[in-house]
């Protein structure tokens, strides 16, 4: 297997790492405020608040910090592709 970081300069691969961790930090803490209501997804937790299944707070409170999460990684995984586009044309 190829590893992507050896042809790297070490900044671009310490910088490539970091992005990739934190879309992985902030999708594991995502699912972890999801799976705490059993919900797949932000969707399916505001339906559960909305219908009275989950008492509405914190569960309001854990469904903000889901979305948030979910577009903060959405942000990082841009910034990480583009990050890669960059130093393959090197």
């Amino acid at each position: 297997m190829t590893d992507i970081f050896e042809s790297l300069e070490f900044e671009t691969a310490t910088e490539i790492e970091a992005l990739a961790r934190l879309a992985y930090e902030l999708r594991e803490n995502r699912n972890a405020i999801l799976e705490h209501h059993g919900v797949a997804d932000e969707t399916a937790l505001l339906q559960r608040i909305q219908s009275g299944d989950v008492a509405e707070h914190p569960a309001y409170e854990h469904y903000l910090a889901a979305r948030i999460l979910a577009d903060t990684r959405e942000t990082v995984r841009t910034a990480l592709s583009a990050r890669l586009l960059e130093a393959n044309r090197k």
